[in-house]
């Protein structure tokens, strides 16, 4: 088939979504598709009903690719494309929708759950800019459970941009004006220790399964955004390691199956399509999900082609299944 790969664009992470888009095209190619490579630009449209492509791969992340923008754009076209719609992406986009999209989703389905998430408070730029909420970040050792140190975060956007770990409150000004210059709005919430772990998903509802959880090692401080641009910043280990969830291996595959439920759970919590990404924490006790990731990089160092090879999954079998799958699916309107 002919598959457009979007990739590029204008958000913050430009450079790893051009990255992410040549690997999906050379595992395209290799699958045999005929591959059109489009940056998303004011030509994207008239290029797409020009080309008149099968099935459109989305590598696009951060603002617009992940959003729902470039999801509606496709639905507004017709065009078939890989990956969730763009009421999902919309709602995942925003990380403090978590809870509630789980509480909504327990409700729904009658299940407990396994999955837990930090508590925390969402501020908006404009209650920093135009209604003095500065003045009162005094009150977050009393609204964030168990205080300092807190991550101060962009409520929306990847690849770790502007996330901060503050131990104080003479710290936590400088971290929350860093988060609002990606973001229009900042997350201050628990910060949590423990084993981080990303979990790589594929299907969609109960044909979801998960794919080996990658473990993820800071050689110092956390996987933040310079640790994730460095060659040797990080140390990943693909199943994760029995020793770092439990000294007992029959204990370590029953937290690894805990670790694997949470996520899936996440995932259909979003409704989540073909692929996805769940990125947490192993406390020791319980598995603390932090977001879920729609368009899961695909860089030599991304985190899906990993589980994707530890699971014995060639990467252009992958892609090849999804938009074969997503082309007999048709249009989505």
């Amino acid at each position: 088939m002919k598959v457009a790969v979007l990739m590029g664009g204008k958000s913050f992470e430009r450079e790893v979504s051009l990255a992410s888009g040549k690997v999906v095209c050379e595992a395209l190619e290799e699958a045999g598709h005929k591959v059109v490579p489009l940056d998303t630009n004011a030509d994207l449209v008239p290029t797409l009903r020009s080309e008149r492509p099968d099935v459109v791969y989305n590598a696009l992340h951060g603002k617009h690719g992940e959003d729902g923008t470039i999801q509606s754009l496709l639905e507004f076209l017709g065009i078939p494309f890989v990956g969730s719609p763009a009421s999902v992406c919309h709602r995942a986009w925003n990380k403090d929708a978590l809870h509630s999209s789980l509480a909504k989703y327990r409700d729904l389905t009658g299940e407990e759950g396994c999955a837990s998430w930090p508590q925390g408070v969402y501020l908006a730029r404009d209650a920093f800019k135009g209604m003095g909420a500065a003045t009162a970040l005094d009150m977050v050792a009393d609204r964030v459970i168990g205080g300092y140190p807190v991550c101060v975060k962009p409520a929306h956007g990847g690849s770790a941009l502007g996330i901060h770990k503050v131990e104080s409150q003479e710290e936590l000004g400088e971290a929350v004006l860093d988060a609002l210059s990606y973001d229009e709005a900042v997350n201050i919430e628990q910060w949590v220790d423990g084993v981080e772990l990303s979990v790589s998903i594929l299907g969609t509802g109960w044909d979801a399964h998960a794919l080996p959880p990658v473990e993820i090692v800071a050689r110092e401080g956390f996987y933040d955004a310079t640790a994730r641009m460095a060659d040797d910043a990080v140390e990943f280990f693909c199943p994760v390691r029995d020793e770092s969830l439990s000294p007992n291996a029959a204990d370590a595959q029953a937290i690894r199956a805990e670790i694997e439920r949470a996520a899936l759970e996440v995932y259909r919590a979003y409704s989540v399509r073909d692929l996805g990404r769940v990125d947490l924490i192993w406390d020791g006790g319980a598995a603390r999900c932090f977001e879920v990731d729609v368009s899961p990089g695909m860089t030599e160092r991304s985190l899906f082609p990993m589980a994707c090879a530890a699971a014995g999954l060639s990467l252009p079998a992958v892609l090849d299944s999804l938009v074969n799958e997503a082309y007999a699916r048709g249009a989505c309107f």
